[in-house]
């Protein structure tokens, strides 16, 4: 029993381990990436509205 020797987990097996965690983290990420793109979306026609109003109430 050395370090050559394989432990309870095989190789195949915690090689697929890695590659969930790793897909799951770009997921995570995308979906992060995501949101806040449609929080700036949101926040940039909120400005662009509030400054049509004033605009428009300068104008009258």
């Amino acid at each position: 029993m050395g370090f050559g020797d394989r432990g309870v987990i095989g190789d195949k097996w915690s090689a697929r381990i890695l590659w969930v965690c790793a897909i799951g983290s770009a997921i995570g990420l995308y979906m992060v990436a995501v949101e806040r793109q449609m929080q700036n979306r949101e926040k940039m026609m909120a400005e662009s509205l509030r400054a049509a109003e004033l605009s428009q109430q300068d104008g009258e």
